[in-house]
């Protein structure tokens, strides 16, 4: 079967493509992604700094050779064609937190053309707390205050921050076999709980953590000095207590703890505006048609979730921007039009 064009790319020859550009034209970008889903979160992310000299395009690098998802299959088919017009656009999993101690973690932080998310994935800035008031209102319109987010997710991140950071430190020693992701989402999980509940859920899960933290000390006696070594070092990636959430994995947070509890939520306050229009309809006829136009604007939980990008203020975003501007901006400044034919201006 012959190889598609794109499979052949690399940034040098998207620089000779920009060489090529008349000298009004736009330098372009190439930002390979992990999947499909992927797209629009750093088309959001980019596009802020596409101007007049340059712009990104966003796309996957092979259908055929990339699996869903996997960045360690996006390395492998991207590896030796990145640089200054053709980028990686990566989320950090837990090879930010681990410093460079895995392969994976040293390609994906030593590579200056790759951009990760700080945060573990995508899901993690879709779920940020400040938020997720906003997501409740594009779902429902209805912007009744009824819970208070930031305080739920700052309260959970408080809670489960010390296992976390067992969880790194079995991940940074090469044990992770010992004490899975899986193993910490399993003590960490909420399970479906009534927002008026919240308070009983929470002294529930903290003392999950407890009993899995007592544990953890009795089958490792002499790692105290590890233990807060690798906490301080967290704290100083910006691991701190009150964010937790935004580190932990994404597909867990966004499945089983948000999703849910935004589904309960606007569920109450669909209902509650229901019950506005039939209390304020005049007749049968108006309240029919006010309750099937109200119907047909309000939107689906997780395709609110998914187009949330009120997360810009959120710390990890502030140091992903921080490296677009350092990592990549910088490099494409420089002209890439070509010299006239004497080599003179």
């Amino acid at each position: 079967m012959p190889r598609r064009l794109t499979d052949n790319l690399s940034s040098a020859y998207i620089e000779a493509a920009n060489r090529l550009t008349t000298v009004d034209g736009r330098r372009r970008i190439v930002a390979y992604v992990e999947s499909y889903d992927d797209i629009f979160f750093w088309r959001n992310v980019l596009s802020a700094y596409e101007n007049d000299k340059l712009y990104f395009e966003v796309m996957l690098p092979s259908k055929q050779k990339l699996a869903r998802g996997k960045k360690s299959a996006m390395m492998e088919v991207i590896r030796g064609r990145l640089g200054r017009d053709m980028i990686a656009c990566v989320d950090a999993d837990y090879d930010y937190l681990l410093q460079g101690q895995t392969e994976m973690s040293h390609e994906m932080l030593d590579t200056p053309y790759i951009l990760h998310t700080y945060a573990y994935a995508i899901e993690n800035y879709q779920c940020y707390a400040p938020s997720l008031h906003d997501v409740c209102v594009m779902i429902a319109l209805n912007d009744h205050v009824t819970f208070d987010f930031v305080r739920f997710l700052t309260d959970y991140s408080r809670i489960i921050f010390p296992l976390f950071v067992w969880n790194i430190l079995y991940y940074r020693r090469g044990g992770y076999n010992e004490f899975t992701i899986a193993d910490f989402n399993n003590v960490v999980t909420t399970g479906r709980f009534r927002p008026s509940d919240v308070e009983h859920v929470l002294k529930r899960l903290k003392h999950k953590v407890q009993v899995k933290i007592r544990g953890l000390i009795e089958k490792n006696p002499g790692a105290k000095k590890s233990y807060l070594d690798t906490k301080q070092d967290l704290q100083q990636l910006g691991v701190v207590p009150e964010l937790t959430y935004m580190f932990i994995q994404g597909h867990h947070l966004f499945d089983a703890i948000v999703e849910p509890l935004l589904t309960r939520i606007t569920d109450t306050l669909h209902q509650e505006r229901e019950n506005e229009i039939r209390m304020s309809a005049i007749h049968s006829t108006q309240k029919s048609n006010e309750l099937k136009a109200y119907n047909n604007s309000t939107a689906n939980v997780e395709l609110m979730l998914r187009r949330n990008t009120a997360y810009k203020q959120s710390a990890p975003y502030l140091m992903l921007q921080k490296d677009i501007e350092t990592k990549i901006l910088h490099t494409a400044t420089t002209s890439t039009q070509p010299k006239s034919p004497e080599g003179n201006t």
